[in-house]
């Protein structure tokens, strides 16, 4: 009987210490993608070279007809 009492006792604190690490790992991920949050709150496109020459391009080519 004390050896399954024993037995119990360690299965229970596994089980304990599982759900305690799960926690810990949601909230350090939590904390991570709060962290990560601000690298990624622009997205805006910049405009690449090519595009901003053909605007000037075309707005040249308008003024001059």
């Amino acid at each position: 009987m004390d050896a399954f009492l024993s037995f119990a006792a360690i299965a229970i604190t596994t089980i304990i210490a599982l759900f305690a690490a799960l926690a810990l790992q949601a909230l350090l991920l939590r904390a991570t993608v709060a962290l990560m949050q601000p690298a990624t709150a622009s997205r805006r496109i910049a405009p690449t070279a090519i595009e901003h020459g053909t605007r000037m391009a075309a707005r040249a080519y308008v003024k001059a007809r």
